[in-house]
This record gives C-alpha cells, structure tokens and sequence, in this order.
C-alpha cells in the first residue's frame, strides 16, 4: 500500500457560518482564525465540530520547522519521503464529509503528518490511524504523543488491511487512491458506518462517500481530487498505468457530468467557475469564472502523467472570452492558464503560462507552445481568473505534444 496527500493550493469560498471560540494559545492562533475563516468556512465548511477542530489543531506542529510561516496558508507543504500534509480545506472537507460524532471509532488510512489524525482526534472518542511509511510513522506518533492526543493511536502498517483487533469501526478515511476499496475495510466498518475514499486511476479520483446497509457498501459520488499513491505494491498493481510519454487533457470540453453536479467531470477543485449551456464556442457547454473579490482564486485544475525524457513540448490551446478584467494585487492574479511542472519527487520545476488575458473580447483561440524540462514527470495545468475581478469564459481547452 502507498499514500499521497494532495499537493496543491485549493481556492477559497463564502460561507455565512460564524466561527466558534478559540481554545488554543500560541503564536500562530491569528493565523490559524484567518486559515478557518477564509480556506475552511468561506470555502462551505459548515460543521461546527470541524471548524472548531481545525481552529484547534496547531498545523504549524506538523510541518517542518522552516516552513512554519506556511502553514497556515490553503495549500499541501512537503512533509519529508516524497509526501505532503493536506492543504486545510481538504482534510475539513473529508471530515465534514465522515461527519464523525464524539463517541465515534474512526480508522484512518494514511498517517502522514498526523495532521488529519488530530482534527479527527479534537471531535472523536478515538482514532485508530495506520502508515506505512515507517520514518512518518514513528514521527506521528511522538507528535501526538507531545500534543497531548492520547485517544489518538497509530502503528507502521499496511493500512489497505485495517486494524482488525479494534474493529468495527464507526467511520474510515482513507487518505490513498486505491482503484477499488480493498475489502478488509469493508469487513471492518460497522453496520450503518461511513466511510469516504478517492477511488480511480492515478490522475483521474473522485471522492466517493459509503454507508454500510445490509454488509455491503451503498456509494454517493462526490466531487474530482487528487490524491497519487507515491510508491509499493497499491501503485505497481493498478490495471491502468498513466502513460507519461502521451501526456492528455480528460473532457477538455467541459461536456462531461455524469453525476449531474453542476461541475465538470476530470477538473478539481473547481471555485467559483459555472457550466453555462447558453452561448458555448464547441458543443454544448462552456465554464464562466466570475469573481468581485480581488485576491480570491476562481480557478480548476488537473493533473497529468508528463514525462520530459519524451516530451519535448506541450501545446496548449483554448478558447478565451474576457469581460472587464482587472488584476488582483499580486502578479499571479491574473486570468491565465498555467502548466506546472514536477519531478518524480514532485518538486517544482516552473511553469509556463498562456497569458495573461486582460482585455476584453469576444471568442478568440489562444494558445501556446511550452518548453518541457527534461526532469519533469507529471504536471498540473491550472486556469481561471486566479485572483482578477470580473468574468472570463472558456471552452475546448487542448494539449498536444511534440516527442522528444
């Protein structure tokens, strides 16, 4: 079994919610208030035990020490052995999603940090949470340990085989992308339990929340993740490989929405972006980012299999309509679509960025040929207004490649 937690930045939403008092007292407690209000509540979180437990939870404890000063911000920091803390927004909506009560049993999938494992201990009676990277394990477990959370439990295993001797459980989050739920976890979640997981190919998950009625599990498909297994045997056994060396854009047309969302399919983590049915430039469907708040993102993105030992260039293209656009403070807000490249550790390697679009105008196809560092091996691309105020639409976006 292999984890990965998400490993960018998610965008932020308003939310009426009024935030619960504060506990906890350190240096970063401004932050953390700030980190809840704008990443969590604005984004839609509304249950209160959620908020209140990420109000809590010191995040800043569970990144290294120099990043410190980011840990507070609504994105996945690296947290050592190729892996990444969640950002804020994900593991509140993973929570909310469980919604785990105070005398729940929960299991986790996936230490990590143990980040998770302290929102979900701050709510629960106890938690049971397993990893399978020995070093992250161990150092989970004296961080918990040193905060204080004792009905917080870990141990270095296989999580896709539980923890049988503490079963069942009453609530399972797994924080892995197996292709199908394995069936020990199954077994192990109590009758009427739930349990939320990203099922599907490496590129292409989708969070998919079970209940337990009669022994068997009853889905409801929720929205696009990503979540990529790093290494082991989870990752060398999926059926379907991504292909590095034909690098593609899934439903670039927008048209896809089989689970009548109002979101299109294959694009995560999608903020303030509309599917509009009425004056589409291919087919039947284009997406309008509209945003009145300078400096919040209104944006989506997707991740690909890239390899620049094959890929010598990407070509991007799509069909851009602008209307009143006016840049946020900062540089990147600006209406663009972005190529972001990553090694095979996921370090960044740049960007290439088709854009900006500031000017008004009508239909127009624009587009790119991008140098592809010879190091990278996946990439995210990323478009929407980013942090502009206004209104952009776009449709039939495009990649294609030139072999190396």
């Amino acid at each position: 079994m292999s984890r990965r937690l998400c490993f960018f930045t998610v965008a932020f939403a308003l939310c009426p919610l009024s935030l619960p008092g504060f506990a906890a007292d350190d240096d970063y407690r401004d932050e953390r208030t700030e980190m809840v209000e704008v990443a969590v509540v604005r984004e839609g979180i509304t249950n209160r035990a959620v908020v209140q437990a990420l109000l809590e939870v010191p995040r800043h404890e569970f990144v290294p020490t120099r990043l410190h000063k980011q840990a507070y911000v609504d994105k996945a920091l690296p947290i050592g052995y190729q892996q990444t803390i969640s950002p804020p927004y994900i593991v509140a909506y993973m929570t909310e999603s469980l919604d785990p009560k105070p005398t729940d049993r929960i299991l986790e999938i996936g230490t990590g940090s143990g980040y998770q494992a302290a929102v979900l201990g701050e709510i629960c009676k106890e938690v049971y949470s397993i990893e399978i990277v020995s070093q992250l394990g161990r150092a989970a477990e004296k961080r918990l340990e040193k905060l204080g959370y004792e009905n917080v439990h870990t141990k270095v295993g296989d999580g896709y085989k539980g923890w049988p001797e503490h079963a069942p459980f009453d609530g399972i989050i797994v924080t892995c992308s197996p292709e199908s739920v394995p069936q020990p976890l199954v077994d192990q979640l109590r009758e009427g339990g739930r349990m939320i997981v990203p099922l599907g190919e490496r590129y292409q998950q989708v969070f998919y929340l079970f209940e337990k009625v009669d022994g068997r599990l009853k889905p409801t498909k929720l929205v696009p993740t990503l979540f990529v297994p790093m290494t082991g045997e989870s990752e060398e056994r999926r059926v379907k490989q991504p292909d590095g060396s034909q690098p593609e854009i899934v439903n670039g047309s927008f048209e896809l929405d089989e689970n009548d969302d109002g979101q299109s399919d294959h694009w995560h983590y999608q903020r303030q972006v509309e599917r509009v049915t009425d004056g589409a430039r291919d087919g039947k469907v284009c997406l309008t980012f509209k945003n009145e708040e300078p400096g919040r993102p209104a944006q989506m993105l997707q991740g690909l299999a890239l390899d620049g030992r094959r890929v010598a260039f990407v070509n991007l293209s799509v069909d851009v309509k602008i209307d009143s656009v006016t840049p946020g403070e900062k540089s990147f807000d600006q209406p663009a679509m972005v190529i972001h490249f990553y090694d095979q550790v996921r370090r960044s390697l740049g960007e290439g960025v088709v854009g900006p679009w500031l000017r008004s105008s009508d239909w127009e196809r624009i587009g790119r040929r991008i140098p592809v560092p010879p190091a990278a091996r996946e990439a995210i691309v990323r478009v929407g207004l980013n942090g502009a105020t206004g209104s952009m639409s776009i449709d039939d976006l495009k990649l294609s490649y030139i072999p190396r």
